[in-house]
């Protein structure tokens, strides 16, 4: 057994030779001494050490037995030898020390700690009266120093940033190293961090601006001017932001306007006379620049201000890059929770639902590319998305691009991303829609819509699947399935030159054409339903459902906006509406209006003109005011104006 180095009394056998001569020792030869049980299972025990030996261990046997498994079942032995006592380790598993060193053998002194297992042992001589013990938490009380959280100064920004009254200022760059590694921290996103990291700098770097420049020139960087407008965004010079990004390193430039090279236009009508640019970089990569210029010609950026710039950014590189990849996953739970939400709203057992619901089974399997067809607001998207899900791509991504949602300087980025340097602002490499959804699908939304610019390189796509980021040279492959929709006719508009034929022919491989929600009218109770489920946690009220009066005006409307207005329309009804059933009152006035006379409504007619007279009389009484009226029928003022509007009610 191999218990580590002896400790400061020796660990030899004994010879009176060897016998210590310290002070601390008594030599009369009928010393007496007693072993007290600090903490453990024995724990308040007290022991006298006569001349026989004095055994510990876990075996019943022992002087004293431990109930504990880390002690050996004889672990060490306690015995006089000549004028003192030795402590003699038997071999145990896990060694025993004294005052915190393992030995095998050696002499106690007066006051030792001895630990065997969990327990802890104070060894005391007896010399005239008999020593006062202390519990173990106690031992060295006057030499501990305890700190609650809420004391602790270099936990409270303010406190150790200003000082108290009297005391000397910390440096202006020691607090801002503290304010930075104090805020950023706490920063929740991005753009919280950019803000944190340069106001924790402004107080000691004279500057009028400064930005944290994200390295794919991602909007989430921030930007921030001493004079202006909060969050006004400028355009700090490329060359400089691109060389911090290339090389990781930190510059600092004064007197720039002065200089013979050339001054880029920006620079020059920015009036920039002195910059400081450092990498906030992690594991080898750059994450993005902290950035800050000057105009005023009288104030130059030193290197210490330098320094003060590259410490800070070194400070919030895992910081950044943390949330960074927070906001990455972030934005894929949010494309996940879109998709799984996609899911739903496939209600319906009408004969055109199930129609669908068979194109769906049979097209889902095969990778051909699929053109949907229909009005707005039929479901187009949630079958793209019922396609991809019962497909053998439906582990893979399921990328949604709007394409009339996109400004037509954006969308061939949009697409197929950008090289650093293709573009002012591009800072870096950016992967397009089309390469994130490699493996899996592409639902190409108001495809009508489609620049002509772009539906040449979507053809090349198409038959190639393959193609270049904007700015570069590099042919990328991919491997995805295609699904387009539109709600324009366009096989019309192939014939009137404004979608490329051949583009038409290669998205019509496969195509469905979605019913309109007043040809499938079995649908439109179900449908209500769900959209009432789904929407009842928002109501601040118990909501049994739809009255009699309500399912009248839903299946009387013929619902021009498709399921997407019904949706709209439940939800409407569900935040306003202040009665357990949804009544026609809490419906929009477009619904209502076309169902004031459903076809054989002779009750419900009777019924609408028992409501004017009740209504009638009430504002009779009330004197025309509608809050009086209201609150003698027991309805909120909005109701009882809606509902007056309504039933025709002036």
């Amino acid at each position: 057994m191999d218990c580590g180095p002896p400790n400061e009394h020796g660990n030899h056998r004994f010879d009176s030779r060897n016998y210590p001569t310290d002070s601390r020792y008594n030599y009369r030869a009928m010393i007496q001494a007693r072993l007290r049980v600090l903490s453990g299972p024995a724990q308040g025990g007290e022991f006298d050490l006569a001349d026989a030996e004095f055994t510990i261990g876990r075996d019943g046997s022992n002087s004293l037995p431990l109930a504990d498994s880390t002690v050996s079942r004889r672990h060490c032995v306690i015995a006089r030898q000549g004028p003192g006592f030795r402590l003699r380790d038997l071999g145990s598993a896990n060694c025993t020390r004294i005052n915190g060193q393992p030995v095998e053998e050696a002499w106690l002194a007066n006051r030792d700690q001895i630990v065997v297992g969990k327990s802890r042992f104070a060894f005391a001589l007896e010399d005239g009266d008999a020593p006062q013990f202390q519990q173990e938490e106690t031992l060295h009380a006057q030499s501990t120093v305890t700190l609650q959280r809420a004391q602790a100064r270099y936990l409270q920004p303010a406190e150790v940033l200003e000082g108290p009254a009297g005391s000397p200022q910390l440096p202006s760059h020691i607090r801002s190293l503290l304010r930075a590694a104090s805020s950023i921290s706490s920063a929740a996103d991005p753009r919280a961090f950019g803000k944190a990291l340069i106001e924790s700098l402004t107080d000691t770097i004279r500057a009028d601006r400064g930005a944290l420049v994200l390295e794919d020139g991602a909007p989430e960087g921030y930007y921030w001017t001493r004079r202006g407008a909060p969050d006004t965004i400028f355009q700090p010079p490329r060359s400089v932001i691109r060389r911090v990004l290339d090389e990781g390193v930190s510059i600092c430039l004064n007197d720039i306007l002065r200089a013979e090279e050339d001054v880029s236009a920006s620079v020059r009508a920015a009036r920039i006379n002195s910059i400081v640019a450092a990498p906030i970089g992690d594991a080898g990569r750059t994450l993005g620049v902290l950035y800050l210029d000057v105009v005023d010609i009288t104030i130059r950026l030193s290197e210490d201000d330098l320094q003060l710039a590259t410490g800070v950014a070194a400070l919030g590189a895992t910081p950044l890059s943390n949330l960074l990849r927070l906001s990455s996953l972030e934005a894929e739970n949010q494309r996940l929770e879109e998709e799984l939400r996609g899911h739903g709203g496939m209600v319906g057992e009408s004969p055109r639902a199930r129609d669908v619901y068979s194109f769906i089974r049979r097209a889902a399997p095969s990778g051909s590319t699929v053109l949907i067809l229909g009005e707005s607001g039929t479901g187009k998207e949630l079958v793209a998305r019922a396609l991809h899900r019962n497909s053998p791509r439906s582990s893979r991504p399921f990328v949604a691009i709007n394409c009339a949602a996109i400004t037509e300087s954006l969308i061939e980025s949009e697409f197929f991303g950008h090289e650093k340097g293709a573009f002012t602002g591009a800072l870096g490499v950016r992967r397009g829609k089309l390469e994130e959804a490699d493996g899996g699908t592409v639902f190409l939304d108001e495809i009508g819509e489609l620049a002509p610019v772009l539906q040449a390189k979507l053809l090349r796509v198409l038959q190639e699947r393959e193609f270049e980021r904007v700015g570069g040279a590099r042919t990328i492959r991919i491997d995805i399935r295609v699904i387009a929709a539109t709600n324009r006719d366009l096989a019309e508009i192939v014939r009137k030159g404004g979608f490329r034929q051949d583009l038409f022919y290669r998205l019509n491989v496969v195509s469905v054409t979605l019913p309109p929600l007043r040809e499938r009218r079995a649908d439109i109770l179900p449908l209500a339903h769900y959209f009432l489920e789904t929407h009842r946690g928002r109501a601040a009220r118990m909501i049994s459902g739809l009255s009699n009066e309500a399912r009248s005006c839903f299946m009387s409307y013929d619902w021009p906006g498709n399921i997407r207005e019904l949706q709209n329309a439940i939800e409407h009804a569900v935040v306003l509406g202040t009665t357990p059933e949804i009544l026609p009152e809490d419906l929009p006035d477009s619904v209502v209006q076309t169902g004031e006379a459903p076809p054989g409504g002779k009750f419900h007619e009777t019924i609408r003109d028992f409501k004017r007279q009740i209504v009638t009389r009430a504002m009779e009484d009330a004197r025309q005011n509608y809050t009086e009226a209201a609150r003698m029928l027991g309805l909120h003022p909005n109701n009882l104006h809606r509902l007056m509007k309504t039933l025709g009610l002036k």
